[in-house]
C-alpha cells in the first residue's frame, strides 16, 4: 500500500507580496549603503595616491598600487600602536571576562542572600555615574595616569555584559548539576571552574568578542589618560592621521617612502583603516557559531 502525500500551496495575497517586495528593496538598499563604504575604503587602499586625490576611485581600484600598505608597514608609530593595541586587547579582555564571570555566577544563584539588592546596585551604575571629570580625578589619585593600567582598570567590567552572562547561567545551568556536585564534595570554586565554565562556551565567546572589539577600538580613554606616545594604541595614531590628513615622514623607516609620504596621505589613511580592521575580521569567524546562541539565551529574562 502506497502512501501519497499532497502538498497544498499557500497562496500569498497581493498585500503580502507587496510587503515582501518593499521589505526586500529596503533591506537591499540598507545593505548597499553599508557595503559601499567598505568596498570604497578597500579599493582606495589599493589605488595610487594620484587617483585617490583626484577622486577617480569610485568602486574599483584605479592604478593598482601597494605603496599605501608599504608605507604603513614601514611606519614605526603604527607598529608601536599595533603592539600596544594587541596588549590592551588581550590583557583587558582577560580581566574583563574574569571579573564578569566572577560577578555573574554568584548573582545567578537563587540561594545568594541579598541577590536582588545587589542586582539593583549594579544596575544603578548603568544609568548613573560620576562623569568624565570624576573618573579622571579618580584615575589620577590612584596614580594610573600615563600607565598601561589606565587602559585596563577603568571600566574593567560591563554591567550589561554581566547581566547577559548572569541570565545565561540562570537559564542554561540546571540546579541539579549543583546538587550532584555538592554530593560529590565539590566546592563553589571547583563547581565554577570545572562545571559552569566548560558549559558556558557560548556566552564566554560573546563576552570575548564584545570586550575584545571594545578594547581594540577604544581611543577616548587613551586620549584622556595617556601622554607618553610609547603607550598609545593604534587608534590614537589612526585618529591623528585621519584628522591631520598627513603622516610624519620621520617615522617612516624607508627613505624612498619618506620622500613620497606627503603625497600619499589619502592612500595611507585607507590602508591604515583596512589594517586596523583585519584582527577583528580574523577573530570573528571563530566565535560566530557561539554568538547568536550566547546573546539570545543571555537576553531572555530569567
Amino acid at each position: 500500500m502506497e502512501l501519497t502525500t499532497t502538498k497544498r500551496k499557500v497562496k500569498i495575497s497581493t498585500g503580502d507580496q507587496m510587503f515582501y517586495l518593499i521589505s526586500g528593496l529596503i533591506l537591499t538598499a540598507i545593505f548597499l549603503l553599508i557595503l559601499y563604504p567598505c568596498i570604497f575604503v578597500v579599493s582606495a587602499s589599493f589605488s595610487s595616491g594620484t587617483a585617490v586625490q583626484s577622486g577617480k576611485v569610485i568602486l574599483w581600484p584605479v592604478d593598482i598600487s601597494f605603496v599605501g600598505y608599504d608605507t604603513v608597514f614601514h611606519n614605526v608609530n603604527i607598529w608601536k600602536g599595533f603592539i600596544n593595541s594587541l596588549f590592551y586587547t588581550f590583557a583587558g579582555t582577560i580581566i574583563n571576562v574574569t571579573l564578569t564571570m566572577l560577578a555573574a555566577y554568584p548573582l545567578s544563584r537563587k540561594d545568594l542572600v541579598g541577590r536582588d539588592k545587589l542586582m539593583l546596585f549594579f544596575t544603578f551604575t548603568m544609568f548613573f555615574n560620576g562623569g568624565i571629570i570624576t573618573n579622571y580625578i579618580l584615575v589620577s589619585k590612584l596614580g594610573l595616569i600615563d600607565t598601561r593600567w589606565s587602559m585596563l582598570l577603568p571600566g574593567a567590567m560591563s554591567i550589561y555584559n554581566m547581566i547577559i552572562a548572569r541570565t545565561f547561567l540562570q537559564n542554561s545551568i540546571p540546579n541539579e548539576l549543583l546538587e550532584a556536585a555538592e554530593l560529590d564534595g565539590c566546592t563553589d570554586i571547583q563547581y565554577l571552574f570545572q562545571v559552569v565554565l566548560p558549559l558556558s562556551k557560548a556566552v564566554l565567546a560573546v563576552l570575548v568578542l564584545f570586550y575584545g572589539v571594545a578594547h581594540w577600538n577604544t581611543y577616548f580613554n587613551a586620549m584622556i589618560y595617556l601622554r607618553n606616545r610609547e603607550l598609545f594604541p593604534l587608534t590614537l595614531f589612526l585618529k591623528e592621521i585621519l584628522i591631520s590628513g598627513q603622516i610624519d615622514p620621520s617615522t617612516v623607516s624607508d627613505p624612498e617612502l619618506a620622500e613620497k609620504v606627503s603625497q600619499l596621505a589619502g592612500v595611507i589613511k585607507y590602508s591604515l583603516i583596512v589594517v586596523s580592521m583585519v584582527p577583528v575580521m580574523i577573530v570573528y569567524p571563530f566565535v560566530q557559531k557561539y554568538f547568536v546562541k550566547g546573546v539570545t539565551i543571555g537576553a531572555v529574562k530569567g
